[in-house]
C-alpha cells in the first residue's frame, strides 16, 4: 500500500513552466506534489513580464501624450505615483495572485508544499522536514535571483532589484541603473519617460549587447532623445550611500542618484539544492539536459527553465515544460530544439530577435548573406514616423534564414513571421513569394528579402 510520502512526480519550483508540469501530469492522473517557497508563478506575474510591461505601457502612453502640443500635465508627474503592479494586487483582480495560483494547482490535482526544497538522493525531495520519494522522478525549475555585482561598497546600501522597482510606490528623482541589458534597459526607459533622470551604466560597449549592433544602436538614439545619460565600456568603481543619497564612482566621475537600480544579470537558484547527492555539481551555474529535458547524469531528474542555460525566458519554460511532461507520460511529440529562439526587448522601439546574429552565424561558418532595411523607409514607418529596422541573416548555402531582428513599434510582432520561417528553415525563395499587406510594418520584410537577393 502506498505511503503518503510516495507520489509519481515532485516539482521543485511552480513558475510558469513548473506550474504547467505540475498541472498537466496531475490532470493526467499522476500524483504530484509541487514545491516553492516563494510566489506560485514564480518572476514572471508577480516582479517580472506581466507587471513591467504594464508599467512600459504607461509610461509609453505618456510619452506619446508628450507629442500632443500643449499636453497639460505632460511634463511633470505626481511623486506618490503607483506602480501599476501594486495596483493589480491591491485590486486582487489577477489569476496572478499567489492564494488564487495555489487554489488553482489544489484544483488540478497538485498536492502543494511551501518552503525550501532539497534533493536528498534520486527521486527523493525533503521540504522543512518531510521526505517525498518519487516513483517517476523530480522535476527542477528553480529559477533564477537577481544578481549583486562584486562592486566596493554596494552590499548593505538599499539598492533596487527589479522586483524593488516594481513594488515602489514612490518615484524617485534620479535613477542610476547598473546593466543595459533586457531588464535594465526596459526599465530605465519607463522611469524616464515618467519624469526621472536616468542614467544608465553598461560594462560592454554597448546597450543590449548580446542584440546585433543595428539595434543596439536605434535603442541609444531613443535613449538619447528621452534625456537618458547611457555610460557604456563603464566600470564602476565603488558605491557610496549617505543621507539618502547615492554616488557611483564610474570612469573617473561621480555620478550621483536618489535611486540605484542593479540590473546586472541573475543567479541561478541552485546552490542550496542537494545536487551532489544525485552526482550533480552543486556549483555549477547550469544543469545539463538532453532534448528530452533529462539531466544528464541523474537518474529520474528532469530541469525546465532558467536554470538549464537555454535562455531565460517565460516561453522558454513553458516550451521545456511541454517536452518533458512527454517524456513523463511517454508520450510521442518533438524533442527540444535551441535553433529558432524569439526573444523581445520591451524598449520602445520594440527589439526582436530570433535564431543567430550576424556575428554567430559568422563564428558558426556559415556562408552568410545579410540585409538590412530601415523600418521608416516602409509606408507605415514614414506614416507613423516610426524608427527601427529588418536585419536578417542568411545561410546563403541552404537558401534560408538562421536568424532576424525586428526593431520597431511592433518589432515584437512582426517577429512571428520571422521566427516561424527560421524554425521551420522556410527558403528565402518562398517569403518572397509571398504577398505582404500594404501598408503594414511587416512589409519592410519584403523589402530586405529582396535586398538579399
Amino acid at each position: 500500500m502506498a505511503q503518503d510520502n510516495d507520489v509519481d512526480v515532485v516539482v521543485v519550483g511552480l513558475g510558469p513552466g513548473g506550474e504547467s508540469v505540475a498541472t498537466q501530469l496531475a490532470q493526467s492522473g499522476l500524483s504530484v506534489v509541487g514545491v516553492d517557497r516563494r510566489l506560485v508563478g514564480g518572476e514572471c506575474p508577480y516582479y517580472g513580464c506581466i507587471p513591467s510591461k504594464m508599467v512600459i505601457r504607461a509610461a509609453n502612453l505618456l510619452a506619446d501624450a508628450r507629442e500632443v502640443p500643449d499636453f497639460a500635465g505632460a511634463s511633470t508627474v505626481e511623486p506618490d505615483w503607483t506602480p501599476v503592479h501594486a495596483r493589480i494586487r491591491d485590486e486582487a483582480t489577477s489569476d496572478w495572485d499567489d492564494e488564487v495560483a495555489v487554489e488553482r494547482l489544489e484544483k488540478a490535482g497538485v498536492r502543494f508544499a511551501r518552503g525550501p526544497a532539497r534533493l536528498t538522493g534520486p527521486r527523493t525531495v525533503e521540504v522543512d522536514g518531510r521526505s517525498w520519494t518519487a516513483s517517476k522522478g523530480v522535476v527542477l525549475n528553480t529559477g533564477t535571483e537577481p544578481a549583486a555585482p562584486p562592486i566596493d561598497g554596494l552590499a548593505g546600501t538599499p539598492y533596487w532589484t527589479n522586483r524593488d522597482a516594481l513594488r515602489a510606490d514612490r518615484l524617485p528623482a534620479s535613477l542610476v541603473a547598473v546593466g543595459g541589458g533586457p531588464i535594465g534597459a526596459e526599465l530605465a526607459q519607463a522611469f524616464a519617460r515618467f519624469g526621472v533622470q536616468v542614467t544608465v551604466v553598461e560594462v560592454a560597449d554597448r546597450i543590449l549587447a548580446p542584440l546585433e549592433p543595428e539595434a543596439s544602436k536605434v535603442v541609444a538614439d531613443a535613449f538619447a532623445r528621452d534625456g537618458i545619460q547611457v555610460l557604456t565600456g563603464a566600470t564602476i568603481s565603488s558605491v557610496s550611500y549617505d543621507e539618502g543619497r547615492f554616488a557611483v564612482e564610474v570612469g573617473g566621475q561621480t555620478v550621483p542618484a536618489d535611486t540605484l537600480l542593479v540590473a546586472a544579470g541573475r543567479t541561478p537558484n541552485l546552490g542550496d539544492l542537494g545536487l551532489d547527492t544525485v552526482g550533480l555539481d552543486p556549483s555549477a551555474r547550469s544543469v545539463d539536459v538532453d532534448t528530452r529535458m533529462r539531466a544528464k547524469g541523474a537518474d529520474g531528474l528532469w530541469a525546465i527553465g532558467d536554470i538549464t542555460g537555454k535562455g531565460a525566458f517565460t516561453h522558454m519554460s513553458m516550451y521545456q515544460a511541454a517536452v518533458a511532461v512527454r517524456d513523463i507520460l511517454g508520450q510521442d511529440g518533438p524533442e527540444a530544439s535551441y535553433h529558432a529562439v524569439p526573444h523581445v526587448t520591451f524598449t520602445d522601439p520594440e527589439v526582436g530577435a530570433v535564431g543567430m546574429t550576424e556575428q554567430q552565424a559568422r563564428d558558426a561558418g556559415l556562408s552568410v548573406r545579410v540585409a538590412t532595411t530601415d523600418l521608416g523607409s516602409s509606408t507605415r514607418g514614414w506614416i507613423a514616423r516610426s524608427t527601427g529596422l529588418i536585419k536578417l541573416v542568411e545561410d546563403a548555402e541552404r537558401g534560408v534564414l538562421v536568424g532576424a531582428t525586428s526593431v520597431g513599434p511592433a518589432g515584437g510582432e512582426v517577429l512571428s513571421m520571422l521566427t516561424t520561417a527560421v524554425h521551420a528553415a522556410v527558403p528565402t525563395a518562398t517569403l518572397r513569394s509571398m504577398i505582404y499587406a500594404y501598408p503594414t510594418y511587416h512589409r519592410a520584410v519584403e523589402a530586405t528579402l529582396a535586398e538579399l537577393a
